[in-house]
């Protein structure tokens, strides 16, 4: 039952091991802040890309939502212009809309008059079973 014992350590050792792990701390801890610092710099870096990405893409979708207005009112007085010179197409639209009309109206007014015969019993053609006229 023999105890494994460690040489003891020289002065000297103690001081070098000392240093040598108080001069690795402050390397480990810079290397940590600069490698943090380095990635966050690319995060922003490429949010940054990313946001004038979607810009650009937002200026060009507005670009081509301004020319399609444009070309809709440059395009607006031919078409007034169309509307103007063709009333007989007016006339003919009216009459086709009042035909319509008249012909709702004539139909719902012979339909009405089916439904309210159908309503009403018709008159027997036997006579009637129980006499007609009071007893006095």
């Amino acid at each position: 039952m023999g105890r494994k014992t460690e040489p003891k350590l020289t002065s000297r050792e103690r001081l070098t091991r000392g240093l040598r792990y108080t001069a690795v701390g402050p390397v480990d801890i810079t290397r940590g802040v600069v490698g943090i610092s380095a990635h966050s710099a690319e995060s922003a870096a490429a949010g940054i890309r990313r946001r004038a990405r979607e810009a650009r893409a937002a200026r060009e979708d507005v670009a081509r939502e301004a020319a399609a207005v444009k070309q809709v009112v440059a395009e607006i007085p031919q078409a007034l212009q169309a509307a103007r010179s063709a009333p007989q197409r007016r006339r003919r639209r009216l009459l086709v809309f009042g035909t319509l009309g008249l012909a709702t109206v004539v139909g719902g007014a012979v339909a009405f008059t089916i439904v309210r015969r159908s309503a009403q019993p018709e008159p027997s053609a036997l006579p009637p079973s129980v006499e007609v006229a009071p007893k006095l």
